[in-house]
């Protein structure tokens, strides 16, 4: 018996929810943005815009995302096994966007190199840190699939801020400047 055959959602026997009334009180709550990215089988690159990202252990590292089951970058992230999460930087609202327009050019609109271990898209000018997955297991769940991936390597940018959505819009949180950091005679924050 598989995952899929296992989980059974309850019957519902009440009203049904307003898909706009979900829609709005998921609206109200910020998150990060990244676009997940993969390789198909040809090596073409895919990615999709993704909020629904989520750490589920540090020992083994293990993070998971939801993606479209319809979506092209869902099929090329099983295909090969493997995809990077790139966590956008707060400048790139713009980058966001684009992956979320599904525009076929869009991988010659961005700057971007093979990841190191997977080969995954990482997207060097856009996010603040990559991470490199392999998949580990699935779950379908509605009209997305819930894909847990294996952390296989972390690479951090060098940028200063985080891309967050949140009430329909952008904003970006800035990394915090340790205690000390930057006053005279100071070599940053002291260390016990």
């Amino acid at each position: 018996m598989n995952e899929r055959e296992r989980y059974r959602p309850p019957a519902h026997s009440g009203p049904t929810l307003a898909d706009d009334a979900f829609r709005d009180m998921m609206a109200a709550f910020p998150t990060g943005v990244s676009v997940v990215t993969a390789r198909s089988g040809d090596a073409r690159p895919w990615g999709m815009t993704c909020s629904s990202l989520c750490s589920l252990s540090v020992d083994p590292p293990t993070l998971l995302v939801c993606l479209r089951t319809q979506s092209p970058t869902l099929r090329a992230v099983l295909a090969s096994g493997a995809f990077a999460v790139n966590l956008l930087h707060g400048e790139s609202e713009w980058v966001a966007a684009l992956f979320a327009s599904g525009a076929p050019d869009r991988f010659d609109r961005v700057a971007w190199r093979p990841s190191r271990l997977t080969r995954s898209p990482a997207l060097i000018e856009a996010a603040h840190a990559v991470a490199e997955c392999a998949v580990e297991r699935t779950h379908g769940a509605g009209d997305h699939m819930i894909v847990v991936g294996a952390v296989r390597a972390v690479d951090h940018l060098d940028h200063d801020s985080a891309l967050l959505y949140g009430f329909r819009r952008y904003g970006e949180l800035p990394r915090p400047v340790p205690a000390g950091a930057g006053e005279p005679g100071s070599s940053g924050p002291e260390h016990t």
